[in-house]
C-alpha cells in the first residue's frame, strides 16, 4: 500500500527547553518530546533507566500468597511442575522459574505443551498425566488466566495449581491457590464462591509479560529463602542470569519498552552481553553476536527470539527450555545447532505461506475490507501468526489466519494479529459465536475454529472492525519522527540515539526521513532468494550504505542514474569485526517533493 508520510510537528520552545535541561542534542531533544518526555524529573529518569527503580516483587498482585505456597511446598518436597507455554516468553518464563525452585532445593521439573498436538495453555489431559506421574503442585507460566475448565480438572486432580500469567483474562478467573497476575486486584487467593470475582484495575505496572511476572515471582521467593529483601549472593547470581532471560522474553513478546519493562531490557541485555547461560551462548555465536560487546533489543528480537520461537513452532518447545536450563556445554551445542535448523525451516515456510496469503487477497479483492480473514489446509499451525503480522503491515488491517484442520473434521487453528489501533481480543469477543475457543491480548491472539464457521466468522470480524474503526485509521501511513540529512548521521549522534533504547514496542527507534537523494550505484538484490535490497544513498557528497529488509522488488523501480528521491529509514550502527558504522534501514521511498540540483 502507499503510504501516507506524516513527519511529525515540533514545538522549537518545549525542545529548546530539554535541550538546556538534559544538556543533549536537538534531535535527541525532539525524539523525548515526542515521547511526552518533558520535565526534568522525567528525563532524567528516562535516560538514567535506574534498575532501582524496579517495584518490589511483594506488590505484583498474587505473588505473597505464591511464595507461600511454593515455599510450603518446597520444604514438603512436594513434587512441583512449572508448566509454561511454547512461545519465547514462555520459555524463558519457564526457564527461570524452574531455576529459582531447583536453586532453592525444590524438587522441580518442566512441561511446556506441543503448539501441534496440546494447543495453547492448560490441557486437561496434560494434567491428567502430570498427575499420575507424581505431580502434586502446577505452577502456570505465561498461561492459565483464561482456563477456568482446568483449574477445576487441576483441583479434581488433587492438584494445587499457582497461576502466573499476564494475559487479557475473563469475566470469571479461574480458582487457583494464587494468581499471580499484572492487572488484577493484590490479594488474589480463591475467588468467591457466590459468582464470578469483580475485578478492578491493578495499581501496579500492568504490562509486565510472562518472563517479567515470573521474574518478580522468583526475586520474592528468593527474598524469602534469603530473610530478607536484600538476598545472598548466590541468590543475587541468579537472579542477574534471570533478568537477562526475562529481557529476551520482553523482547521477544513485544510488550511495550517502557516503565519496568525498559528496565529489564536495559539491564538484561548488559548481563547477556558479558555473561549468560550456556545454552544462549551457543546460540549466539550462530548469530553472530558472541563477540559484541553491546546487545540491543533488535539483537534480541531478530536473532535469538527467532530462533527459540521456531521451536515452538514447529512442535520442540521442550528443547527451547533445556536449551535454556541445561549447563552441559556438548548437550547445549547440540541444542542451538538443531534449534539454529529449524529457525531454517521455519524461514521456508513462512515464505511459501506469505506468497500464497498475498495471492488469496488478490484473488478475492479482500484488500479494501475492514479486516482480513485467509485459511487454507497446507498452512502450517505454527507458522501462520508470523504471517499474520506480515500482512497485517502491508495492509494496515487486523489479519487473521487459519491453518484449516487436515481432516476437515476437527477444529482448525487461527493466528490474529493487529493492525491500526483495534483491539483484536475484543474484536475476537464479539465474534465468539462463531468460534470453539480464542484467547490473547490487544495485539496478537490465537483461536479454533470448525471449517465451515470460518465464512460467518469473516463476516462478523469485518462487520465488527467497520463499525468500531475510524476510517481515516484505515489509511497507510508512515510517522517520521524528523527530517535530517546525511551529513547528521553520524557515530556521534548514533551514540546520542542510544541514550533513548532499549527500542522496542511504543519506544520505537526513531524513523527519519532524508529528502532529495540519489543513488550512488544501482541497487543490488541480496539474502536467500533475493529478498532484501542494498542500497547506497548519496546527499551532498555524503554516502551510507543502506538496506531494505524484504523489498527486493523495489530493484527495478529505483532509477539509480536520473532518479531523485526521499527515504524513510531507520537509523542503526553496524558492527563489523570491530569496526563501527552509520547503516539505514529503509523502510519507504518516493520519488523526491524538493528541487534538486543536477549531479555535477
Amino acid at each position: 500500500m502507499k503510504r501516507k508520510w506524516i513527519i511529525r510537528a515540533h514545538d522549537s520552545a518545549v525542545i529548546a527547553a530539554i535541550e538546556r535541561t538534559a544538556g543533549v542534542s536537538p534531535i535527541v531533544a525532539q525524539l523525548l518530546a515526542a515521547r511526552g518526555v518533558e520535565d526534568a524529573a522525567a528525563i532524567r529518569k528516562f535516560l538514567e533507566a535506574n534498575f532501582l527503580d524496579l517495584s518490589a516483587p511483594d506488590l505484583l498482585p498474587g505473588v505473597p500468597e505464591a511464595v507461600d505456597r511454593i515455599t510450603d511446598a518446597i520444604a514438603a518436597g512436594k513434587r512441583i511442575v512449572v508448566y509454561g507455554d511454547y512461545d519465547a516468553d514462555g520459555m524463558t518464563a519457564t526457564a527461570i522459574l524452574f531455576r529459582c525452585l531447583r536453586l532453592l532445593g525444590g524438587n522441580v521439573t518442566t512441561f511446556v505443551p506441543s503448539r501441534l498436538d496440546d494447543g495453547y495453555g492448560l490441557n486437561n489431559d496434560a494434567l491428567e498425566r502430570l498427575k499420575n506421574e507424581g505431580a502434586a503442585m502446577v505452577v502456570t507460566v505465561d498461561c492459565g488466566i483464561a482456563s477456568v475448565v482446568e483449574a477445576e480438572t487441576a483441583r479434581r486432580f488433587g492438584l494445587e495449581l499457582i497461576i502466573t500469567d499476564h494475559h487479557q483474562f475473563g469475566r470469571e478467573l479461574p480458582v487457583a491457590a494464587a494468581i499471580v497476575h499484572p492487572g488484577l486486584p493484590g490479594g488474589s487467593g480463591e475467588p468467591s464462591r457466590s459468582g464470578p470475582r469483580r475485578v478492578v484495575p491493578s495499581r501496579t505496572f500492568t504490562e509486565l509479560c510472562g518472563a517479567g511476572v515470573a521474574l518478580k515471582l522468583a526475586w520474592a521467593l528468593c527474598q524469602r529463602a534469603s530473610g530478607a529483601e536484600r538476598v545472598s549472593e548466590a541468590h543475587k547470581s541468579f537472579l542477574l542470569l534471570a533478568l537477562g532471560l526475562a529481557a529476551i522474553g520482553t523482547v521477544a513478546d513485544v510488550v511495550p519498552l517502557r516503565n519496568e519493562n525498559r528496565l529489564i531490557v536495559r539491564h538484561g541485555l548488559t548481563f547477556l552481553a558479558h555473561e549468560s547461560v550456556v545454552g544462549l551462548t551457543e546460540l549466539m555465536k550462530l548469530c553472530g553476536l558472541a563477540d559484541q560487546r553491546v546487545l540491543d533489543a533488535e539483537d534480541i528480537a531478530f536473532n535469538i527470539a527467532p530462533r527459540l520461537n521456531a521451536a515452538g513452532r514447529l512442535g520442540q518447545a521442550q528443547l527451547g527450555v533445556e536449551l535454556l536450563v541445561t549447563d552441559d556445554a556438548v548437550r547445549a551445542k547440540a541444542l542451538a545447532e538443531y534449534l539454529n535448523h529449524l529457525n531454517s525451516s521455519r524461514e521456508s515456510l513462512e515464505r511459501k505461506i506469505q506468497k500464497a496469503a498475498f495471492q488469496q487477497i488478490r484473488d478475492n479483492g479482500l484488500s479494501d475490507d475492514a479486516a482480513i480473514v485467509l485459511a487454507d489446509r497446507d498452512w502450517h499451525a505454527g507458522i501462520i501468526g508470523i504471517v499474520a503480522g506480515r500482512v497485517a503491515e502491508r495492509f494496515n488491517r487486523p489479519v487473521v489466519l487459519v491453518a484449516r484442520s487436515t481432516t476437515g473434521t476437527t477444529p482448525g487453528t487461527g493466528s490474529g494479529r493487529s493492525a491500526c489501533g483495534v483491539d483484536l481480543y475484543r474484536a475476537l469477543e464479539s465474534c465468539g459465536e462463531h468460534l470453539v475457543s480464542f484467547g490473547g491480548h490487544r495485539a496478537a491472539a490465537g483461536l479454533r475454529i470448525i471449517d465451515e464457521n470460518i465464512d460467518a466468522f469473516r463476516e462478523a470480524l469485518v462487520e465488527y472492525v467497520a463499525a468500531n474503526t475510524d476510517p481515516v485509521m484505515f489509511e497507510a501511513r508512515l510517522d517520521i519522527d524528523l527530517e535530517v540529512s546525511l551529513a547528521h548521521l553520524t557515530l556521534e549522534t548514533m551514540s546520542e540515539l542510544e541514550k533513548l533504547a532499549p527500542f522496542g514496542a511504543e519506544n520505537r527507534r526513531p524513523v527519519f526521513c532524508v529528502c532529495g537523494a540519489r543513488l550512488a550505484a544501482a541497487p543490488r538484490k541480496m539474502g536467500e532468494g533475493e529478498r532484501h535490497l542494498s542500497l547506497s544513498l548519496e546527499q551532498g557528497g555524503v554516502v551510507l550504505r543502506s538496506v531494505a529488509f524484504g523489498r527486493g522488488d523495489w530493484a527495478e523501480l529505483l532509477d539509480h542514474e536520473q532518479g531523485v528521491y526521499d527515504f524513510a529509514f531507520r537509523p542503526v550502527v553496524n558492527r563489523f569485526r570491530g569496526r563501527r558504522s552509520v547503516e539505514l534501514q529503509v523502510i519507504d521511498w518516493r520519488e523526491s517533493v524538493v528541487a534538486v540540483p543536477a549531479a555535477v
